[in-house]
């Protein structure tokens, strides 16, 4: 199925942790389910005709292929996109705490301090969100979209 490009919907992972995946934690296998039950929801809604965003943290290439595989055995169209910084960045951008907290040991899992993560082997889309302003990084992905 085509999408619709009036139709659009970003499926967020801090607000899937809220409902949908609130019983799952940060191990390993956790993170595994949690794309293993976004990658479903996605694929729903792709096949209802809307695009959509999923912004989650997946550290885990394996997961994002089986996200990628289980769209493409679907027919519809998945474009893997390796949003971007440096850890300096992002720990300069941690409104939530959460770098701060990770190296102070408070939350003992946590990608890029004390947990894996695995650069994408072949993304359709790279996006470094450290070196671009908001505006080129949305321009960036929208003309990629369009292409």
């Amino acid at each position: 199925m085509t999408g619709d490009n009036t139709k659009v919907f970003i499926l967020d992972g801090d607000v899937i942790r809220t409902g949908l995946n609130k019983d799952l934690g940060f191990s390993a296998e956790a993170r595994t389910e949690n794309i293993r039950r976004i990658s479903e929801v996605s694929k729903l809604f792709n096949l209802a005709g809307v695009i959509v965003f999923v912004a989650f943290i997946s550290p885990y290439q394996k997961d994002r292929n089986f996200a990628k595989t289980l769209h493409k055995e679907a027919g519809l169209k998945f474009f893997e996109c390796h949003i971007s910084a440096s850890l300096e960045v992002c720990e300069g951008r941690d409104v939530k705490g959460l770098y701060k907290k990770a190296r102070a040991g408070v939350i003992p899992v946590f990608t890029g301090i004390s947990d894996p993560y695995d650069v994408p082997e072949a993304c359709e889309l790279e996006v470094s969100t450290g070196t671009q302003t908001l505006q080129e990084s949305t321009d960036f992905v929208l003309k990629h979209m369009h292409d």
